[in-house]
């Protein structure tokens, strides 16, 4: 291992003395990591605060056993140490990354080839703001939903990360998006960022609305974080070959009845996937695709995450609040060093 001179063997770290809420976390020392052959370590300077972080919180999303048990699944720093496997990436280098975990610290290890560099003109706060939403659009999206461009997609919870992203990458991709949202201030949030329109699903039934505004026709299809209780209903929004893509959900995984004469009438696909399962390997084909198709789109300037508070690290809980009280429009970030983020 390759390692900048002088690094500390303790670090800051946020941790929980037990599964309950945003009152648990708190800050504690613990010893820093060290890297994995194939991995690097990063000095954190900014992470992003995420709904699975929520459910790990709770006792409900247990990380994998050789993850590390803290939280945090994106970060963006500076590269301090080098796995001996790793020739992608040097010491100094500006990246961010989709972490096993451990994000909520001054110090993450993370594979290598689930690193990406900062697209440009980015700082910290930015670049940690890409990777779960990122890579978690892209491969339910482009990969599961299997976007073509002229095709149409209803985006559920539209002004959330995963909603944020899924609306500016369908379009960048050339698909006409409608989404829904729970105010019509971020109905018109939806609006701005690039879909065509958006509804209100507190003041009306969102089919009814997708449907008229389709002409009848529905879209190709739905990315939902909603789960059971709108399975009934995404059925009704999709065309003739449409696709289901559940990516979370937070209102129930289990559908007690439904037609199966709809799926076998309209060709309907039903999908899904979780990001944290997934091999490094599989992580990191994601990462190259990204890196190809999407990274420059972001170096452009052309979409991007929406950034709607930091919090510093010893505010972690007031940001689990706010990201539960879903008042939020975009990313709820950590600000993990005063430097370079």
């Amino acid at each position: 291992m390759s390692a900048v001179p002088d690094l500390p063997h303790q670090m800051r770290q946020i941790e929980t003395d037990g599964p309950g809420g945003a009152e648990r976390l708190q800050v504690t020392r613990g010893p820093r990591p060290t890297p994995r052959a194939d991995e690097v370590l990063i000095r954190v300077l900014a992470a992003g605060v995420n709904r699975p972080d929520i459910m790990q919180r709770e006792g409900r999303y247990p990380p994998p056993a050789n993850a590390s048990p803290l939280m945090g699944l994106e970060v963006a720093g500076t590269v301090v140490a080098i796995g001996t496997e790793v020739t992608t990436w040097k010491l100094g280098d500006q990246v961010t990354a989709l972490t096993n975990g451990g994000g909520y610290a001054e110090y993450a290890a993370a594979p290598a080839i689930q690193c990406l560099p900062w697209p440009a003109g980015y700082d910290a706060i930015r670049a940690a703001a890409l990777p779960e939403n990122y890579f978690t659009v892209w491969a339910n999206l482009m990969l599961h939903g299997r976007l073509r461009a002229g095709e149409s997609v209803l985006v559920h919870g539209g002004t959330s990360g995963i909603g944020v992203t899924a609306i500016q990458l369908a379009r960048a991709f050339g698909a006409t998006v409608y989404a829904t949202a729970g105010t019509d201030a971020k109905c018109e949030a939806c609006r701005r960022l690039g879909a065509t329109d958006a509804f209100n699903y507190r003041s009306g039934d969102f089919a009814t609305a997708l449907l008229a505004a389709t002409g009848g026709d529905g879209v190709d299809i739905v990315i939902d974080i909603v789960g059971a209780p709108y399975f009934s209903q995404n059925l009704s929004c999709l065309r003739r070959d449409g696709r289901l893509v559940e990516v979370a959900t937070q209102l129930g995984a289990k559908v007690s009845d439904f037609n199966l004469a709809t799926v076998m009438q309209k060709r309907l696909v039903i999908t899904g996937s979780t990001m944290r399962p997934r091999t490094t390997a599989e992580k990191g084909a994601i990462a190259e695709a990204l890196k190809e198709h999407v990274w420059p789109i972001l170096d452009a300037g052309h979409a991007g995450p929406v950034i709607h508070a930091t919090y510093a690290l010893a505010d972690i809980a007031a940001a689990h609040r706010l990201l539960e009280s879903s008042t939020h429009i975009g990313k709820v970030m950590l600000r993990v060093a005063d430097d370079g983020a």
